[in-house]
């Protein structure tokens, strides 16, 4: 059974910190590329950043490019998401999601989280 299983978030101020993780099982968590997204309501899941099976290759969205790290423990089976200088735009849901392929585009992911809630105060 495929899991996907979010924590870290929170409520921070306005250029705190907070580090996400995401705990993985039931697949082979090694060979699959690794992505972070995020949502509040009303709009489209949008893309944080993601991280090839070997952290070789990564992409973030401009909008978190300098303040957000992505990176993974393959031992560990688990995906982090350091985000440090927030902003009460990054509010949000966060979730970690899977793909065979390196892609920056929600639809294409495998497995999904339930997510984690982010909330940055100003």
């Amino acid at each position: 059974q495929v899991q996907l299983v979010e924590s870290g978030g929170g409520l921070v101020q306005a250029g705190g910190s907070l580090r996400l993780s995401c705990a993985a099982s039931g697949f082979a968590f090694s060979r699959y590329a690794m992505g972070w997204f995020r949502q509040t309501p009303g709009k489209e899941r949008e893309f944080v950043a993601t991280i090839t099976w070997s952290g070789g290759s990564i992409s973030y969205a401009d909008s978190v490019k300098g303040r957000f790290t992505i990176s993974r423990d393959n031992a560990k089976n688990t995906v982090f998401l350091q985000m440090n200088s927030l902003k009460p735009e990054d509010t949000a849901v966060y979730y970690c999601a899977a793909v065979m392929i390196f892609s920056t585009t929600w639809s294409q992911y495998d497995y999904w989280g339930r997510g984690t809630q982010v909330t940055v105060s100003s």
